[in-house]
């Protein structure tokens, strides 16, 4: 988002005709940005065989599958109906992960049908895998190494205490029902959670799996997950790719040479790619003074943005209806009957009723997780490519609220 002749554009796009076009709130993504971000990623690991597979559980349009897909990367799904999705986006079936938990033994059999990567965390579904299939089809298992990482403990997912992954310390378990089944793993996954700063918890990931790996004679792939920082506010410390390029890539060819071949070395980015490309248009209702705060009201809330009440997720804001106001305080507010703040303490310049403001980073786990709570319309989404702007996705209406609803007769 930049500031040019006193309006916001992305893209060169400016916000304003975007909210005017299609209305509030909006979601806005910036397809460039995206490309970008991976074009960072690639030139980081630019020294080994890299495969990237993108996290579409972070943003699930199909317009930004189809973007990403043709930018000649893969797909990493945590449902059936994902991997549905990316099929439609024109993902190949050797392009897409599937990596559930906690799922039916009945979503994998499916899944398998598809012709799609299966990823394994539970010993009980691998049991059920290889009693069927054996070694006629290839599978990947995903490992806890028991790794405290991450943010907000709602997105670690590699320690003791996580649902996700076998256990490294359950390898003799693993290794018999592999051996007793004839099992054929390819490859290994692990993911210890997002907002990683350091490193050095993906190098001890690395060792732990490397270390692993040896007792594995068919790999194909090693699969980090991802976990990169991304800025949500201004001199934001964020994961350095390009060291993390250098001691990654350092150590994965030490591997390899150990080894006796050169694997794959694949990444799962969804919030790295599609955060800083997003932005949620909101339209502030109400200006409301108490004796304490400043609250501005506005057309949305935790319905369409629930990072900040889910995970105290942190969102930058911009008054884009007027850039050069005196800066106030305010706490900004949704219309949910909940208590649902957006961001606590802005500093923005003086909002009034009726201007727009925009909330950035809204690009991960932002549509993708919005509900109908309170019966309200989920927005509608809008990319902007080629310095135009494209509608993806139409605003909710009435009849989608009621669409699968019955209404019976008294």
């Amino acid at each position: 988002m930049k500031l040019v002749k006193g309006a916001y554009e992305v893209g060169d796009v400016k916000l304003l005709d975007v909210a005017n076009q299609y209305g509030t709130p909006v979601y806005i993504y910036h397809a460039e940005k995206m490309a970008e971000q991976l074009n960072k990623l690639k030139q980081a690991f630019s020294e080994v065989n890299l495969k990237i597979k993108y996290a579409a559980k972070a943003l699930t349009n199909i317009s930004i599958l189809k973007f990403l897909c043709n930018q000649g990367i893969g797909v990493d799904t945590v449902s059936i109906q994902e991997v549905k999705i990316a099929l439609q986006a024109g993902f190949k079936t050797e392009d897409i992960l599937y990596t559930p938990n906690c799922v039916s033994y009945q979503e994998i059999q499916e899944a398998i049908k598809l012709g799609v990567m299966i990823n394994i965390d539970n010993i009980s579904i691998l049991e059920q895998f290889g009693h069927e299939y054996h070694s006629s089809i290839p599978v990947c298992i995903r490992l806890n190494p028991h790794i405290m990482a991450g943010g907000n403990s709602k997105i670690s997912t590699g320690h003791i205490d996580s649902k996700f992954g076998i256990s490294v310390l359950q390898m003799r378990h693993l290794q018999r029902v592999i051996k007793s089944n004839n099992i054929n793993v390819i490859g290994l996954h692990v993911h210890t959670g997002s907002d990683i700063l350091d490193a050095d918890v993906f190098l001890k990931g690395a060792e732990i799996v490397f270390e692993v790996a040896q007792e594995f004679d068919n790999l194909q792939f090693i699969d980090f997950g991802s976990g990169f920082k991304v800025a949500y506010r201004e001199g934001d410390v964020t994961t350095d790719i390009n060291l993390l390029g250098k001691r990654i890539t350092k150590a994965f060819k030490e591997f390899c040479k150990s080894y006796g071949r050169e694997l794959e070395l694949w990444f799962e980015p969804g919030k790295y790619l599609v955060s800083e490309s997003g932005y949620l248009l909101v339209k502030t209702n109400v200006i409301k003074t108490t004796p304490a705060t400043v609250f501005a009201g506005v057309n949305s809330g935790m319905n369409h943005l629930i990072r900040p009440m889910l995970y105290e997720g942190y969102h930058d804001m911009v008054n884009v209806s007027n850039p050069n106001g005196t800066s106030r305080i305010y706490s900004v507010v949704g219309y949910i009957c909940e208590t649902d703040t957006l961001g606590f303490d802005r500093k923005l310049n003086e909002v009034r009723e009726g201007d727009i403001i925009a909330i950035k980073n809204a690009g991960a786990y932002g549509y993708s997780m919005a509900s109908n709570y309170n019966s309200r319309l989920r927005p509608a989404e809008v990319l902007i490519i080629n310095k135009k702007a494209h509608l993806i996705r139409k605003a909710d209406t009435m009849e989608d609220i009621l669409r699968n609803q019955i209404a019976l007769d008294f």
